[in-house]
Formats: structure tokens, sequence, C-alpha cells
């Protein structure tokens, strides 16, 4: 998406005739874009009656807002933006349950900042293996959920709908930096939180001079 103004030029044709009131033109968009929508709604907040909504909510925005789109991104961003935002105001919504504390399962320092342990499972590296049985899914998509909305919703376009890091920032309103902290932070907790659930011991030292 960096430095698109649009798509393609039939993007900028299209909303030009919705613009002009074409109707055929916004049928024309949803048809193109709202699988893509409905994927990223549902990677985030992973239930299929909110996904709805939230599609539905999108293309009512640039049906009624279309007037003021002007091409400063591009279009498939804007779209992008709006759906992560109306999806991360459900999750804000939603009852949570009891908070959990991430420093709980992040790593340990020694007091001149060199680690002192660390979660041995580093589920980022093979995402593909532990997604490899029903069970383990489960266990991954449950330690997601107990992350704080934000660092989820950096997490899920990080890591499952893969945009860059500037995108993201673009998209939640923070910057690339804020973006890697989150992130960072967000793995180390799945990692921690995996390997005790899993009964693997979490925290490992590691070997003399090493950092």
């Amino acid at each position: 998406m960096e430095g698109e103004k649009f798509s393609n030029a039939a993007d900028q044709l299209l909303i030009e005739r919705l613009q002009a009131g074409d109707a055929e033109a916004f049928t024309a968009l949803f048809q193109c874009y709202s699988a893509r929508v409905a994927r990223q709604a549902i990677n985030l907040l992973g239930n299929e009656a909110e996904t709805e909504e939230v599609v539905q909510e999108v293309f009512l925005t640039l049906y009624e807002k279309a007037n003021t789109f002007r091409g400063a991104a591009a279009l498939s961003t804007w779209l992008y933006r709006l759906t992560a935002n109306a999806a991360l105001s459900r999750l804000r919504r939603r009852k949570r349950r009891p908070e959990v504390s991430m420093d709980d399962y992040l790593p340990q320092f020694r007091a001149d900042g060199h680690h002192l342990v660390r979660p041995v499972v580093d589920w980022s590296q093979d995402v593909e293996r532990w997604y490899a049985t029903a069970e383990l899914r489960q266990l991954l998509q449950q330690a997601i959920e107990e992350l704080q909305p934000l660092d989820k919703a950096v997490l899920v376009l990080s890591d499952v709908e893969e945009l860059s890091n500037r995108d993201i920032g673009e998209m939640l309103g923070l910057s690339v930096l804020a973006v890697k902290a989150r992130l960072h932070r967000a793995r180390l907790f799945l990692r921690g939180k995996l390997a005790v659930t899993l009964d693997i011991p979490p925290l490992h030292p590691f070997p003399r001079g090493s950092v």
C-alpha cells in the first residue's frame, strides 16, 4: 500500500462515479473490497455477527463520505483504516475478562539491563506449527484474546494481515515506534503465556556470555 494514490485506475474511476451519485459504482466497489474488509474484521474480532456489522458500517461510511475522499492514500488503505477502527471500537466495548498481568509472562532482566531469563517458546517464528492442531489454535487464540484491544489490533494487523508498521500506525493513530513497541511486547507475552499453558518451563537462563 505504501506510496500508492489509488489501488488502480479502476478505483479512481469508480470513486469519481460514486461521487457523481452512480449507485452501480458503489456496488462494484463493494464487490471488489467487501471480502477483504470482512477478512480483516473477522481476524480482529473472531465473531461473524460483529464482522457483518463492521462490513456494513465501513461501506455505509464509504457511501456517505465518498465526496470527502481525495486520493491522498490508496482507497484500500482508507477502507482498511475504517475497518480497523470500527473493529477496535467493538473490542473496547466488550466485557473484559479478569485482567491478566503481561509482566508475569515477559522476560526478566538483571540489574545491569541484560536478560536474566526468557521464554523458550517462540510461537512467532513458526506460526504454521502452532496452528497445526485445533487444540493449539485454540490456545493461541485464547492468549491473543487476553491482550489489550490496541495490542491485539497491532499484533493481528502485523502477523496475520502482514501489514507494515507504517500502515498499522496510520490505521490506529500510532507512531511507528509505538507500533514496534506494542508488537514486541505482545509477542513476548504470547510466547510466555503459551509456554506456561503448555506446561513447558516458561523461563530459561541465557548461557554465560550471551545477551
